[in-house]
């Protein structure tokens, strides 16, 4: 499907992207996060919010501090992922602003200031747990159309499912969620700003359908390692992406035992309806 690139953005400089909003690029760049992870300031009647303060950085840290001249009014987290969620305990250590986060945390030792539930409003702001990339993931969506998208819907790839914090049947409730909304433009955790975002989800879901399929049909021929299917289906996949693409496969192997439609046995994956048929021939 048609991702979108931009240039290498300006390091260590926040990047007006939106009214109110400007981001800064965290310098982690990677062929799992693109260029780095977006961290945004988003100016309110209450001062400067930060959301999503990025990697365990000193560097990246100090950017923030200096965009916003350390008057941080509260630290909002779309998920504990490391990369988005590093920064957060010494960010908050130099401003003493308050974290918003889901109130059932992914990571055990962390705990927000405030729990967020799906529906929250925070600064003006709608709070959308849309789980699947992560349990604990929010996306925040204000009321002139934009919305936060962070690891949920990224414009320049589409996202890991890693089980077990990560849920494929989660992650198409979520984008189908997304689908009903009538939103204008995401601003991801990682790549550029998604404008009229509606089409472009509605592709993802429907790769990772068919991605779903493909991976039904080879159990149908008989059973299946994980591994033969990633070099089965992801045969041009970088060497680097191997891991990431096996995730993507078991999420979704895992999705089609709870629907009854495969079972796991060892390390072999074999279809139900291929198990009918094995049986039905050593009847006949």
């Amino acid at each position: 499907m048609p991702f979108l690139t931009e240039p290498e953005p300006e390091r260590r400089l926040p990047i007006p992207v939106a009214s109110g909003i400007r981001r800064i690029v965290a310098s982690n760049p990677s062929l799992m996060t693109y260029h780095g992870t977006n961290t945004y300031l988003i100016e309110s009647e209450e001062g400067t919010i930060v959301l999503d303060p990025g990697p365990d950085d000193d560097g990246h840290l100090e950017d923030i501090l200096r965009a916003t001249g350390g008057r941080i009014s509260s630290i909002l987290l779309s998920h504990t992922h490391s990369d988005h969620f590093g920064s957060m305990a010494a960010l908050k250590a130099r401003t003493g602003a308050r974290t918003f986060a889901f109130h059932l945390s992914a990571d055990s030792a962390f705990a927000p200031d405030v729990p967020l539930k799906d529906g929250d409003t925070v600064a003006g702001m709608v709070a959308l747990h849309t789980p699947g990339h992560a349990s604990d993931h929010l996306c925040f969506a204000r009321p002139d159309g934009i919305v936060f998208s962070a690891d949920h819907v990224m414009s320049w790839s589409s996202s890991i499912v890693s089980p077990p914090g990560g849920d494929m049947a989660s992650y198409f409730t979520s984008l189908r969620r997304m689908l009903t909304r009538d939103d204008r433009l995401f601003l991801p955790g990682h790549g550029p700003p998604l404008p009229n975002p509606a089409p472009y989800v509605q592709e993802l879901l429907d790769s990772r359908l068919k991605r779903e399929d493909a991976i039904a049909a080879a159990l149908l021929d008989g059973p299946h390692g994980t591994w033969d299917l990633v070099d089965r289906l992801y045969s041009q996949t970088h060497p680097w992406l191997r891991q990431a693409a096996e995730r993507n496969v078991t999420a979704h192997l895992l999705k089609l035992r709870s629907e009854g439609r495969a079972e796991q046995h060892g390390e072999i994956w074999v279809s139900t309806d291929w198990m009918m048929k094995d049986v039905t021939n050593s009847r006949s």
